[in-house]
């Protein structure tokens, strides 16, 4: 894109530059953004022809961040720029592109060929552009699909980091009480145990299973693009969770069930992880309204915990364990799958990321 016959100039922010960073900061927390430089892979920032900052954008991945232009030039060129030029350096290695926006900006996207595809007021807004969207993802869906004699469909998302006897008993239950399952496993790679490992333990524990479609997230369900790290300032990180939530919850409600006949969707109780909590909670609200049932079973126990509580199986208690070489303790929480996977010379770099982790913390 060439700027030169504008009234604006552009560069490329200096992440390593204090300076630099502050600049950007200031001018996005009069906007009601917190910046954090290393949570992007770039920033392009305009100026116009006085050396005023007027507008500014990122990228993180798939995703368009913290792009804003200053009230007297939104009605200039210089939004439509910002957008149209972070949008192409995304499309160079992807086929979408995402932006996650407040409400009242998303009729700005939408005037440049964006399509929004979710909304929780008053924070969020998410839209997308490229060369595939959401359809596409749900013609992809379709193949999946099996015909069934009742709507008993059941739906699980799992992450499986790792795979524990609490996933496995949850997955063993929906399927005992459902005609079909479909079990989406979270595909992006932003946990210590990789997809494909990930999904090679859950395929080899639930393989008695015969009513069970395993199907990937795609960029649509607990994703980067539409589950950010992305915080806006005054607002509280309850309130950021809660509505990050509502966004997934309604794409799933919107797209993945009509699509596969979903009328049932399964999870685990939650003690520990605040934004699960808060998952959970945007499902019992949303779900209902879509004809999908929330069946909330509570977590698989065994024995009793220091503070005389029952005692939850959890993929973050198993990761701490690895990390303190306490390995023996939770043998009895893992699946034949993980222990045989754990013991394994493939799982040598999980072992030597963790303890790297654990002295790095110590």
């Amino acid at each position: 894109m060439n700027f030169e016959d504008t009234d604006f100039r552009y560069e490329f922010l200096d992440t390593e530059n204090p300076y630099d960073v502050d600049y950007v900061k200031g001018f996005l927390a009069k906007n009601g953004y917190d910046y954090e430089a290393e949570d992007v892979d770039g920033t392009l920032i305009i100026y116009n022809l006085n050396d005023e900052l007027i507008g500014t954008g990122s990228y993180k991945n798939q995703t368009l961040k913290y792009v804003v232009v200053s009230p007297k030039f939104r009605e200039t060129t210089a939004f439509p720029l910002i957008v149209s030029y972070l949008s192409d350096k995304i499309l160079a290695q992807h086929t979408r592109c995402f932006v996650f926006t407040r409400p009242e900006t998303a009729v700005l996207f939408k005037g440049i060929g964006f399509k929004q595809i979710a909304e929780a007021k008053p924070l969020f807004a998410v839209l997308e552009f490229g060369f595939e969207s959401i359809m596409d993802y749900q013609k992809d869906l379709r193949n999946h699909r099996v015909e069934t004699k009742t709507e008993n469909i059941a739906a699980i998302v799992v992450n499986c980091n790792p795979f524990t006897n609490g996933h496995k008993y949850l997955i063993e239950k929906a399927a005992s009480e459902s005609e079909i399952l479909y079990l989406f496993v979270v595909e992006e790679d932003f946990s210590v145990f990789p997809y494909k490992i990930r999904r090679e333990m859950i395929e080899k524990g639930i393989s008695h299973l015969d009513n069970v479609v395993m199907i990937e997230t795609g960029p649509y369900i607990v994703s980067g693009g539409i589950f950010p790290n992305y915080f806006l300032k005054l607002e509280t990180w309850n309130i950021i969770s809660e509505k990050q939530a509502e966004v997934d919850v309604q794409i799933f409600a919107n797209y993945i069930v009509p699509t596969l006949g979903i009328t049932k969707r399964y999870v685990g109780t939650e003690h520990y992880c605040r934004t699960t909590r808060a998952y959970n909670e945007a499902m019992k609200k949303i779900l209902p309204s879509a004809g999908c049932e929330l069946i909330e079973v509570s977590r698989k126990t065994i024995g009793i915990n220091q503070s005389d509580q029952k005692n939850c199986i959890s993929a973050s208690k198993i990761r701490l364990a690895m990390k303190e070489n306490r390995f023996d303790e939770i043998l009895h929480l893992l699946p034949d799958s993980t222990k045989d996977f754990l013991k394994s010379p493939e799982s040598d770099f999980i072992w030597k990321k963790l303890m790297k982790n654990q002295q790095h913390t110590s």
